[in-house]
């Protein structure tokens, strides 16, 4: 087909009609001849950056596909390129389960790290020395990661990522992407169903363009093209998506139903051909020192780029050998992201301030003169703790170095000494609370400050904010505005007033339509379901973070068996120690937190441990349901890497020795732990011995 020519047969006949002038018949027809047609330019507009007819000419063509589909919506395609201008909104997004695990990556900072990477691999797939593995490298965009299904080549759902298992449907914000095909291209090798797996995100040219209208508009800008990206996604009203500049890049084939190429870098060709988008910087080396050159140069050459990225993921280019490799937990053995080096600069320091945290913490925080580091605007930083700040000689006025930490926590690194005027102020920690006055203590071996008033008002609202958190109960729409809102107007003054809000108590607030109190109640209502562990961590007891919970919980299949425990019984307990067993039993013992419990009960908050919470000790390892004590320096995995191995396997880590430990692993330079091991008899492995044990089945 000379697609040209027909181009130009459609627009004259466009032209010459109106769509009420049509049959249905008609209709169908001119649908027929169109959606092809205006696919195809879309294709060559956006994706390729080469149109073959003048945007007059295009809009001739789409406007006219869209008004025929609004005379006759039945006649639509599934795959319609008119889909890009988004529908109506929605009242929420669907929780959605992927069907295969969307993975994190474990990070390399240097070139060490990416070596000792290579070892590992090459080690676990059986290679010798002679020989390499063939790596492939792509850039990491800094974006938002979806899934996208096709089914008989038909996109037919997309979602984010979530928390790797489950993730939000966002099918028609996604269709409004026009780099995203709505049909799949290649007419052979099809697969009848297929998962695509990539990033969304937007160029730096465009993203600019769009803080300039949203800023005319009075409306607020984006800190940098990555929030830019998943709030547009987010949006309810997919038309509103449709306006923003959104693009995307493939870089993976997820479950499909026939098998994908044999490597990482023929599953990207694939996908081009299938019609997608996938990031030309990729290359493929022999060994290692050719990625570690490549990484390196890519340091530099970031800023020329038209897109944010933040590191290089470097992969083993055989998918054989990744399902060899397997997984850690949450990230797999054969990829590695190469993390770029905490990006660097200076601004005035104009003010420290305090914040009180949901425990009462104090912590100091710079307010700065707002300065971009890595396209973010910063203008608030961590200044850690009082001994920080005095052992750097820190004052208010200084020119101070400040970089983001990973490429996402901003912090003063220290001041300029030489850049001082004279006017500088030095900075103490005030005697009081800010937020209630009430005097602050320093325990001992700690270097914070606390605020120890039961009633001080900003840890309540602190608390909220966690007690809501995407972590522990998750409740879509209440996040730090809201708490301060639901706080200060009384309307919360604990947790469980969260479960008795009415619609009338919200819609009484500034900016609250019913709408807005309707999905803020959803979302409470939705949390009452949420783990038991989820609720234990948003009670916001001292030192029972979320992994403290789980343990605990594994342990314990109620809230009231937890509440009744003694500290010995939680002593007991692999992972939990006499500070964290006495701050659960404190917590307890006090009558006000009795009667929350009591309280969330009757609001119908779940208080028992789900089936999904608990793992059974009888796995199909040995390791699973042992304790297990890391010590030493390990040759082939950190620590953590290896503490993930037997969490996997239905293992337990601790940090101290006992009579209940199994299995010490001890690596090189193993200290006091393996001479305690030893005394009490426990079995002591390498860490050979460990990682057959590891990988055995029964």
């Amino acid at each position: 087909m000379d697609v040209y020519q027909t181009s130009q047969n459609l627009i004259r006949e466009l032209k010459g009609i109106s769509p009420r002038d049509l049959n249905r018949a008609g209709a169908e027809d001119l649908i027929a001849a169109l959606t092809p047609v205006v696919a195809f330019h879309q294709e060559k507009y956006y994706v390729e950056d080469a149109p073959i007819i003048s945007d007059g000419e295009y809009d001739i063509l789409f406007h006219g596909l869209v008004a025929l589909e609004e005379q006759f919506p039945g006649l639509r395609a599934p795959d319609s390129p008119t889909f890009r201008v988004g529908g109506a909104p929605l009242d929420r997004f669907e929780k959605v389960s992927h069907p295969k695990r969307m993975l994190s990556l474990s990070n390399a900072f240097d070139n060490d790290d990416l070596r000792a990477w290579y070892t590992r691999c090459k080690k676990g797939v059986d290679l010798d020395d002679e020989n390499e593995l063939d790596i492939i490298i792509e850039l990491k965009i800094d974006g938002l990661a979806v899934a996208l299904t096709y089914v008989d080549g038909v996109f037919s759902r997309g979602a984010t990522r979530g928390d790797g298992s489950v993730g939000e449907n966002i099918t028609a914000n996604l269709k409004t992407v026009r780099d995203i095909p709505l049909r799949l291209a290649s007419k052979t090798d099809l697969p009848s169903s297929l998962e695509v797996r990539g990033e969304v995100y937007m160029r730096k040219s465009e993203f600019a363009d769009l803080n300039e209208r949203l800023a005319r508009q009075d409306q607020k800008v984006f800190a940098n093209p990555r929030n830019a990206s998943a709030g547009s996604l987010r949006q309810l009203d997919s038309r509103a998506t449709a306006d923003r500049p959104l693009r995307f890049f493939a870089y993976g084939v997820g479950p499909s139903s026939t098998e994908p190429p044999e490597t990482q870098s023929d599953g990207l060709d694939w996908l081009e051909r299938l019609g997608f988008a996938a990031n030309k910087h990729r290359q493929v080396f022999k060994g290692i020192e050719g990625v570690i050159e490549a990484c390196n140069l890519w340091i530099d050459r970031r800023d020329a780029l038209d897109y944010e990225i933040d590191g290089i993921v470097v992969k083993v280019d055989r998918l054989e050998y990744q399902r060899v490799l397997g997984f850690i937990a949450n990230a797999p053995r054969w990829a590695i992201a190469y993390k770029f080096p905490a990006q660097e600069t200076t601004t005035i320091l104009k003010d420290i301030v305090i914040n009180v945290g949901r425990t009462g913490a104090i912590k100091p925080e710079a307010v700065l003169e707002p300065v971009e580091i890595g396209g973010v605007t910063v203008s608030q930083a961590t200044l850690h703790n009082e001994d920080y700040i005095l052992s750097r000689d820190i004052r208010i006025g200084d020119k101070v170095t400040v970089k983001r930490a990973g490429d996402v926590i901003p912090q003063v690194v220290g001041p300029i000494p030489g850049a001082r005027t004279g006017g500088e102020r030095s900075w103490r920690m005030p005697d009081t609370c800010p937020a209630c006055e009430t005097p602050l203590i320093r325990l001992e071996g700690e270097a914070d400050y606390y605020c120890v008033a039961s009633d001080c008002p900003a840890q309540f609202i602190r608390l909220v904010e966690h007690f809501a958190s995407r972590s522990a109960m998750d409740v879509e729409g209440l996040g730090s505005k809201m708490a301060v809102t639901l706080v200060e107007n009384g309307l919360v003054t604990r947790l469980s007033d969260l479960y008795k809000l009415s619609p009338n108590d919200l819609v009484q607030l500034d900016g609250f339509a019913t709408k807005k109190a309707e999905n803020l109640l959803a979302g409470i209502e939705a949390s009452k379901s949420q783990p038991l562990s989820r609720l234990l961590f948003g009670l916001g007891i001292r030192y029972v973070g979320k992994t403290t919970a789980e343990t605990i919980v594994q342990n314990h299949s109620s809230m009231s068996e937890i509440g009744d425990a003694s500290i010995e019984e939680l002593v007991n307990i692999d992972g939990i120690g006499e500070r964290i067993a006495e701050s659960v039993f404190d917590w307890f013992q006090n009558d006000k937190n009795r009667e929350l419990i009591d309280d969330l009960a009757t609001a119908g908050v779940n208080l028992e441990r789900l089936e999904s919470e608990y793992v059974s000790s009888t796995g199909d390892s040995p390791a699973a349901g042992k304790s297990f004590v890391l010590t030493g320096t390990l040759a082939s995995y950190s620590r953590t890497e290896a503490g993930e191995m037997i969490k996997a396997a239905g293992g337990k880590v601790t940090s101290s020795v006992s009579k209940s430990t199994d299995f010490v692993v001890a690596g090189s330079s193993a200290g006091s732990k393996l001479t305690k091991a030893r005394d009490l008899g426990i079995s002591v492995v390498t860490e050979d011995e460990f990682l057959e044990l590891i990988n055995k089945k029964l």
